[in-house]
């Protein structure tokens, strides 16, 4: 477990509050009923903005706090707990790809706007329905031509941060960026992005793009281990008051083990996701390996969680009445952003020899 500082803690039970109170699970429902194209509440958007959580990775000198990547994960995690929908996500690590990247005029006219949140930034960087890391976009005189698939907050997005063979890119939303949502199980934004000749500023070369897609890696998996962990404590809360053959189902051995086997799980997994974030602020030469092991980590731990959750609701764990589903869901689309557990085992495989 990360020591934190007292910013930091300052942070995450500020986060915590915020999403208990304002973003509760029963908000995300109200979002999802009233069938919001660009998947979240622009209210609750500019609260964020407002609390600066958009700027963590973005320099003070173009109005951020520069927190680094272990403190936009405790607020991701807290985010998470309550499936509260937000850009923050791919608004923060896409600024960062804006922050890392060469171009000082994107840094001007972007980061400060992103920062505030008045303004929506993601990455595009798939192009098929799995992360196989393979790219055909291409540019030519300034102008991207390809297609992304997937692309998480697409619909609301104002700049897209766009893999091309030849290294990363930032495009404004405009002329020659077309973009068709996508519904999924989640009920988030999810987009398929068109580039047409689309006007693109270079940040950086094919190593850019490895290293930002690693980035939101990690900060997905910190998004995960808030989800794991409310879905854990919200199932442990469900056994100890339901009666069943005459006795709370808490008591019986058989579910305690797997309760208990549950927490073990957690235990590992916060300490490979911290672990990854910690990874990436020290800038340390195994960021790769500690992204991989977090990733599948992350994604065979929320798998086993949001399952358990569902089964050891019983029936009423399939309704739409409890949020075990909405977990489950939620659960499926992420273990497959950036990579699912198989597909990290095997990188972290390769880049250990074998």
């Amino acid at each position: 477990m990360a020591v934190l500082n007292d910013e930091q803690v300052m942070l995450r039970d500020m986060a915590r509050e915020w999403a208990d109170n304002e973003s509760p699970v029963a908000a995300f429902r109200k979002m999802r009923d009233a069938g919001n194209a660009e998947g979240f509440d622009r209210g609750q958007w500019e609260a964020v903005g407002q609390m600066g959580w958009a700027g963590v990775l973005i320099p003070e000198e173009h109005g951020g706090s520069a927190f680094g990547y272990l403190s936009l994960g405790l607020v991701v995690e807290q985010l998470g707990r309550n499936l509260a929908a937000s850009p923050l996500a791919s608004t923060a690590v896409a600024a960062s790809a804006i922050v890392e990247g060469s171009s000082d005029a994107a840094k001007g006219e972007w980061l400060p706007r992103l920062a505030a949140g008045e303004a929506i930034a993601t990455l595009a960087i798939d192009e098929g329905p799995i992360h196989d890391r393979a790219i055909g976009a291409t540019v030519t005189d300034g102008r991207l031509t390809g297609t992304k698939k997937f692309v998480a907050e697409g619909d609301a997005a104002d700049a897209f941060v766009v893999a091309a063979t030849d290294g990363l890119y930032l495009v404004a939303k405009g002329e020659g960026v077309s973009v068709s949502s996508r519904r999924m199980a989640d009920s988030r934004s999810h987009a398929d992005v068109a580039f047409d000749g689309a006007a693109a500023e270079k940040l950086g070369g094919p190593e850019l793009t490895q290293a930002i897609a690693d980035r939101a890696a990690a900060v997905i998996a910190a998004e995960m281990l808030g989800m794991a962990e409310s879905a854990f404590h919200q199932t442990n809360d469900y056994l100890k008051q339901r009666v069943q053959f005459g006795q709370v189902l808490s008591t019986f051995q058989a579910l305690q083990h797997r309760m208990a086997k549950m927490l073990t799980e957690l235990e590992l997994m916060r300490s490979a996701v911290e672990g990854a974030l910690e990874a990436i602020d020290a800038r340390r030469s195994d960021v790769d390996q500690a992204v991989s092991l977090a990733k599948a980590v992350a994604g065979d731990t929320l798998k086993l969680v949001s399952r358990e959750m569902v089964q050891l609701h019983g029936g009423v764990g399939m309704t739409d009445e409890y949020a075990a589903g909405l977990y489950l869901k939620r659960a499926a689309v992420l273990e497959t952003m950036w990579g699912n557990a198989a597909w990290h085992r095997d990188r972290f495989a390769r880049l250990n020899g074998y």
